[in-house]
């Protein structure tokens, strides 16, 4: 089955229980996160189909650490050559290979249970990738017209969304918070008040899109979503 864009030049690659994002730029392409370990050859076959014979992966935004973020990272990364980049305080524990940071379910029996399921006994250690870029809140990287880096601790110290300045602005959300079933916080977090914190440094944002790792994206009207939600904690 094809591959079909949710946005104009963006694709979501489903990876088991969590989302990577292709962007398609004018010479090249762009992951945004690398799924768990395993999944290398379906983010490689939708690189092959979004991209053709002319545009190559070039770049790879790894929002944080966690396993199931950066788990096929290093072997995308040594398939195609990309470049890789990351916020400064999870890039070292990716250049060992470690995916783990002090966590803790969120408050309530939603989170509890599913912390208990499926984030508990997370892999510590994945194999460890070079991390070519450290980047740091606030700056633009001059990709596809613009990604801008926001820092968003509070589920992991390196927790990162990127502002894409296209489509009225897309916000790729990392863990910063989850759509699962609705919009809700992370279901783990290493600090909730910086969590709760970077979650209103969002809503302050300007978007109108929002993608995330875990759950279905929100195409049209995701800020007024996102102030509704978070927007008085």
């Amino acid at each position: 089955m094809r591959i079909r864009p949710i946005l104009p030049s963006l694709y979501r690659l489903r990876l088991g229980l969590v989302n990577a994002f292709l962007i398609e730029d004018e010479n090249a392409l762009i992951l945004i996160d690398a799924g768990y370990p395993g999944y290398t050859g379906k983010i490689l076959r939708a690189v092959r189909e979004v991209g053709g014979a002319d545009k190559k992966l070039r770049h790879i935004f790894v929002t944080h650490c966690h396993w199931d973020h950066s788990g096929s990272l290093e072997e995308v990364r040594r398939a195609t050559d990309a470049r890789v980049y990351m916020h400064a305080a999870d890039a070292a524990k990716t250049r060992a290979g470690e995916t783990r940071r002090p966590w803790q379910p969120t408050p309530g029996w939603f989170n509890d249970l599913l912390f208990q399921v499926f984030v508990k006994n997370a892999r510590e250690r994945v194999e460890p990738c070079e991390v070519d870029v450290e980047v740091h809140d606030g700056e633009t990287l001059p990709l596809a017209g613009g990604l801008q880096v926001i820092h968003t601790p509070g589920h992991c110290a390196g927790q990162t969304a990127l502002l894409w300045h296209r489509h009225g602005g897309v916000l790729f959300v990392g863990d910063a918070a989850s759509n699962i079933p609705n919009l809700r916080l992370s279901i783990v977090h290493e600090d909730l008040a910086q969590a709760r914190a970077s979650l209103r440094k969002l809503v302050a944002v300007e978007f109108q899109h929002a993608c995330f790792g875990h759950g279905r994206p929100i195409l049209g009207r995701a800020k007024q979503r996102f102030s509704g939600r978070f927007g008085g904690k």
